[in-house]
C-alpha cells in the first residue's frame, strides 16, 4: 500500500509561539493546535466561512520585507525579522495559514473587540438561561463569561420575538436567542442539500425563517440543533426534558443502515433521552440522520418482549433454552431427524454472528439472512438497511449476499424438508413466509419485540436492543466499529452473547466465553480478517478491514456517501 503524501507544512506564530501546520489551515484551527482558544460562533470547520459574528477578531501580522529588494527587514532591538502588524484586528476564521503569519489573541485591542461583540449579542438576548435547553452546551454562555465585560450598559427595552416557532416537525425555534450566525442556513444548503432557511428583515429585527411554502423537514434537520451555538434551535422531542449535565454519554452506532454513523447516546438512570452524532470524519463527518435519533424509543416500546415463553406461557430462561434444544433435536448431544434452518440477522453484532455460525455448525444447519433494501439518500442513509451484512460475510456466517424474501425456505417448508426454524430477531412473515407455512414447522424466536413470528413461535427467548449491550458492526466500507452498552436491559433478560452461548452448549457445541475480551480471542484465532485485532485495541473511529475477498459482490448501496472512505490500513497488533 502506498502511504498518502504528507501535507505541506508551514510555520505560523500564535501569541509568540511558532507552530508547524498544514498549509491552508484555518487560523482558528491553527491556534487550537497551539492550545489557544479563539472564540467564535459562526465558524464551523465543516461549513463554508462567512465571518458573520466577528467574535474571532485577532491582531494579525506578516514578516516585513523591503518592497524593492524583498530582503527581510530586521528589528535592531531584537535581531529578529520585524513584523508588520495590520492597523485593525482581523477575523481569524477567514484567514488561512501561510508562511510567517503571526496572530495575537490576547492583546488589549483583541479583548476590547470581544467585549464589544459580546455586548452587542446580548443587547436583545433574553435572560432565560435557567430554562434554556442549551444550558451546559451554550457557547454564548461560555464566551460571555470568559470574554464579556460582565455588565451591560444597555438600558432600553429589548426586542421581543417569537419564542416557539415550528420550523419543521422536529425543530423548534426560539427567535429571541438567535444570534444570526447562519450555521443552520449553511448546513441546510451545503450538507443536507435542502436550501430552505434564511433571514428576513434587518438589524435587530432580523429573523430566521423558512422560505415561503417550505419547512425544515429533511431527514437531517436536527443537525441544525447540534451546531446551533446558542439555544435558538431546539429539538422538539428533547425540549425541556433533561439538563445535559445530568446525562451520561455512551459511544454507539446508528443501526438504521450499513453506513454505520457514529453516535452518542445520552442517558440518565437507565433512561435514554437523546442521540446525537459522534465525529468520525471517515464515516459520517459530524452528522447523522434524524431517523436514527429516534431508534432509542424501541427500548421502552409496549411491544417489547420481557419474559421467555413456551407456547405463549411464561417460563424460566433455563426451561426455554432446554425446550429450544429439544425442538431442534439436540438432547445429550444426539441429533434427531428433521431439518433445522437458522435465519440469522444483519442486525446482529459480529460477536453474535460468530456464535450463530458455531450453533449452525454444531447442528449441521443451513443459515439464511434477510436483506433489507430501501432508497439510499446519498448522504448517510444507504440502500442497505442492515448494519452488519458484511460482518456476516467476514465471520463466514454467509458466503453470498442475502435475498429480501425467504422464497426458497418457503418452498422447502411446503415440501416438508424443514422441521425447525430458529429466527434471530427476524419477523419471518415480513420476509415472505405465510402464517400457514409457519404453522407447519416449530419456530424458535430470539428477539426484542413482539411480532407475527413471535406470536407463532413455540419458544420465545427475549434479547437486548443495541443500546443494552456491547459489540461491533462492519459497515459498508468494511470498517469494523464498536458500540458500548448505554443502559441496562430489562430485568431477567440475559445478554445476547450469554443466550447464544447457552444455546450453543445446549445443542452440544464447544463452550465459548460470552465475555467480549475472551470471545475476541476466539474470533482472532478463527477468522482471518480479525487475526491481529482485539476488542480492547479497536480505535474509537473503527478499523478498515481488507474487503478484497468480497469486492465482486453486487452490494446494493454503491451510490452512497459524500464522505469518501480512506484507504485500508494495517490492523494494530493485539
Amino acid at each position: 500500500m502506498i502511504a498518502p503524501p504528507k501535507p505541506d507544512l508551514v510555520t505560523v506564530n500564535v501569541d509568540g509561539k511558532d507552530i508547524a501546520v498544514p498549509k491552508g489551515t484555518n487560523m482558528i484551527e491553527a491556534a487550537r493546535l497551539a492550545s489557544v482558544e479563539v472564540p467564535h460562533y459562526c465558524y464551523h470547520p465543516k461549513l463554508t466561512v462567512v465571518g458573520n459574528c466577528r467574535m474571532c477578531l485577532v491582531e494579525m501580522g506578516m514578516p516585513a520585507v523591503d518592497p524593492a529588494t524583498k530582503a527581510p527587514i530586521m528589528d535592531a532591538a531584537t535581531g529578529k525579522q520585524k513584523i508588520n502588524w495590520m492597523p485593525r484586528p482581523t477575523i481569524a476564521c477567514a484567514t488561512n495559514a501561510s508562511p510567517g503569519l503571526h496572530i495575537r489573541t490576547n492583546t488589549p485591542a483583541v479583548k476590547d473587540c470581544r467585549e464589544g461583540v459580546t455586548e452587542m449579542l446580548l443587547i436583545n438576548h433574553p435572560l432565560d438561561c435557567p430554562i434554556c435547553d442549551q444550558a451546559g452546551e451554550c457557547k454564548l454562555q461560555e464566551h460571555s463569561t470568559a470574554y464579556g465585560r460582565g455588565y451591560s450598559r444597555f438600558v432600553e427595552q429589548k426586542n421581543v420575538k417569537p419564542k416557539r416557532t415550528q420550523l419543521g416537525p422536529r425543530v423548534t425555534l426560539d427567535d429571541e436567542r438567535c444570534i444570526l450566525c447562519s450555521r443552520c442556513v449553511r448546513f441546510s444548503k451545503e450538507v443536507a442539500k435542502d436550501d430552505v432557511l434564511g433571514f428576513i428583515d434587518r438589524g435587530s429585527y432580523s429573523t430566521l425563517t423558512c422560505y415561503p411554502g417550505k419547512k425544515l423537514e429533511n431527514n437531517y434537520s436536527l443537525n441544525t440543533v447540534d451546531i446551533c451555538p446558542v439555544g435558538a434551535l431546539t429539538s422538539t422531542d428533547f425540549r425541556f426534558k433533561m439538563r445535559v449535565w445530568f446525562l451520561k454519554q455512551t459511544p454507539s452506532i446508528d443501526t438504521e443502515s450499513s453506513v454505520g454513523a457514529n453516535t452518542e447516546v445520552w442517558s440518565r438512570e437507565g433512561v435514554i433521552y437523546r442521540i446525537t452524532p459522534r465525529q468520525n470524519d471517515e464515516v459520517n463527518d459530524t452528522w447523522m440522520a434524524d431517523s436514527g435519533r429516534v431508534l432509542f424509543k424501541q427500548v421502552k416500546d409496549s411491544s417489547r418482549l420481557l419474559a421467555p415463553t413456551i407456547n405463549r406461557a411464561d417460563v424460566t430462561a433455563e426451561l426455554a433454552l432446554n425446550s429450544a434444544a429439544e425442538l431442534i433435536g439436540a438432547v445429550n448431544g444426539i441429533l434427531k431427524t428433521g431439518a433445522v434452518v437458522i435465519v440469522g440477522s444483519g442486525r446482529s453484532s459480529v460477536e453474535e454472528q460468530f456464535l450463530t455460525k458455531k450453533i449452525a455448525d454444531a447442528l449441521k444447519a443451513s443459515v439464511q439472512l434477510v436483506s433489507r433494501v430501501g432508497q439510499g439518500d446519498k448522504i448517510l442513509v444507504s440502500a442497505d438497511r442492515n448494519p452488519n451484512v458484511r460482518g456476516a460475510l467476514v465471520t463466514g456466517l454467509i458466503t453470498a449476499l442475502p435475498d429480501q424474501q425467504l422464497t426458497s425456505l418457503g418452498a422447502d417448508i411446503d415440501a416438508g424438508k424443514v422441521a425447525v426454524i430458529v429466527s434471530l430477531g427476524e419477523d419471518l412473515t415480513e420476509a415472505g413466509l405465510t402464517a400457514a407455512q409457519l404453522a407447519k414447522v416449530s419456530v424458535i424466536y430470539l428477539g426484542t419485540h413482539r411480532n407475527a413470528t413471535s406470536d407463532a413461535a413455540k419458544v420465545v427467548i427475549p434479547t437486548l436492543t443495541v443500546f443494552e449491550k456491547s459489540g461491533t458492526f462492519v459497515n459498508q466500507q468494511f470498517r469494523l466499529q464498536k458500540f458500548a452498552k448505554s443502559v441496562p436491559g430489562p430485568a431477567g433478560v440475559s445478554d445476547d452473547l450469554v443466550t447464544l452461548g447457552n444455546l450453543l452448549k445446549a445443542v452440544g457445541g464447544a463452550a465459548v466465553s460470552s465475555e467480549l475480551g475472551a470471545l475476541w480471542s476466539a474470533l482472532a484465532a478463527e477468522v482471518k480478517s480479525f487475526a491481529t485485532i482485539s476488542y480492547s485495541n479497536l480505535p474509537a473511529t473503527g478499523l478498515l478491514l481488507d474487503s478484497t475477498p468480497w469486492a465482486a459482490l453486487p452490494f446494493v448501496e454503491g451510490e452512497t456517501l459524500h464522505f469518501k472512505p480512506a484507504a485500508a490500513v494495517a490492523a494494530p497488533t493485539a
